[in-house]
């Protein structure tokens, strides 16, 4: 039986070494390798011109370049842009990005749909399929890179940052994930600063130890509620590792005398964790934390019982926590014309869990 072939966007650059140490070739290949795929963007063995005729030919019979494809492209009003990928298997991931005066910011999905059916986000609501591979992780970025030189006419790009807040909880394809955040970060491949990659989770409380050691990225974690009475609604993995574990967890990603900060994300939806009183226990939770709070106005989806808070409960609820010192943003809502907002991804795939037999099975005839 011939060996299937091995997906070159699959492997980080000791990976690589490793492979071409398997063909009796100089680990020097490796960044040569890394530096043609994802740097010059090229995707096809035979044009790795700096690898001579022998090699290539050795390596088009056991290797290849397989990368996921765009299907649909859509720009929203202000100049954020969604592309729908599809994945080898025909399934299909949202991957956003969001141009800004300083910076460019790259909205990667880990997961095709999500697991842990958090009550405010349309991903949830689709069900979960399966993990993505390092190659449909890290594709994405290639995909995005190439997709943002044509439309501005140049060969470089401008994503300078990467969130792991796309579909999917992150820390739930944890050995993949770790891969291709080494790939982002390699100077060889988009050399991102560890800290412009940022991995977004709702509290896998385990995980997020692993990864702080595992990785130096960023990492965000999605609150959205000052206690256990109103979070557990919204995100249901707050029955297994509640919010005093989960800041527990917070409070020991970056020990001292690390000056890090850890952002905290707070989704206000209006009279469930808006109200002024929400912040101030918010403050009093968060007031012995290295913390960066963000607050992020609700955004709508077609079957959701939520509404965004008004204007001004955001406003009060981001006045009274800069007044207890807390480091306090509002996001502006991106892309929302689009469908490309915080909680809008969905994607186009087959819900394999039983989610939606349940919740059909739960409505009165």
């Amino acid at each position: 039986m011939v060996a299937p072939a091995v997906n070159l966007l699959d492997l980080n650059r000791s990976e690589l070494a490793a492979f071409f140490d398997s063909l009796d070739e100089p680990p020097t290949r490796a960044t040569h390798v890394l530096q043609a795929i994802h740097r010059d963007g090229l995707a096809n063995i035979d044009d790795m011109r700096m690898l001579n005729q022998g090699l290539r030919q050795r390596l088009a019979a056991c290797a290849e370049i397989k990368l996921p494809e765009i299907t649909s492209d859509h720009t929203s009003q202000d100049g954020t842009r969604k592309w729908l990928v599809r994945l080898h298997d025909g399934l299909c991931i949202e991957t956003v990005y969001i141009p800004e005066a300083e910076r460019g910011t790259l909205c990667v999905s880990s997961q095709v749909g999500c697991a842990l059916n958090c009550d405010f986000c349309a991903t949830g609501a689709q069900g979960f399929n399966r993990n993505l591979q390092v190659s449909e992780i890290i594709g994405q970025v290639w995909l995005a890179v190439r997709a943002l030189s044509q439309q501005q006419g140049r060969h470089d790009h401008h994503i300078t940052n990467i969130v792991m807040m796309g579909m999917g909880e992150p820390l739930l394809n944890f050995d993949n994930l770790v891969q291709a955040l080494d790939i982002m970060m390699d100077d060889y491949a988009y050399g991102l600063s560890k800290h412009r990659v940022t991995v977004s989770t709702a509290g896998v409380v385990p995980a997020m130890k692993r990864l702080s050691q595992a990785s130096p990225v960023s990492i965000a974690v999605s609150l959205h509620a000052p206690n256990d009475a109103i979070r557990t609604p919204l995100v249901p993995l707050n029955k297994k590792y509640p919010i005093a574990v989960l800041l527990a967890a917070c409070r020991d990603y970056f020990p001292a005398p690390s000056k890090r900060t850890i952002l905290i994300e707070y989704t206000l939806m209006d009279g469930v964790n808006d109200r002024p009183a929400h912040a101030e226990e918010l403050a009093k939770l968060l007031s012995d934390l290295p913390v960066k709070v963000n607050l992020i106005p609700f955004n709508p989806f077609p079957g959701s019982h939520y509404r965004c808070a008004s204007q001004a409960a955001i406003d009060e609820f981001h006045a009274i926590l800069m007044q207890a010192g807390i480091n306090t943003t509002t996001r502006k809502t991106r892309g929302e014309d689009i469908n490309a907002a915080c909680g809008q991804l969905i994607g186009d795939f087959q819900d394999r869990t039983r989610r939606r037999l349940q919740n059909a099975s739960a409505r009165p005839a």
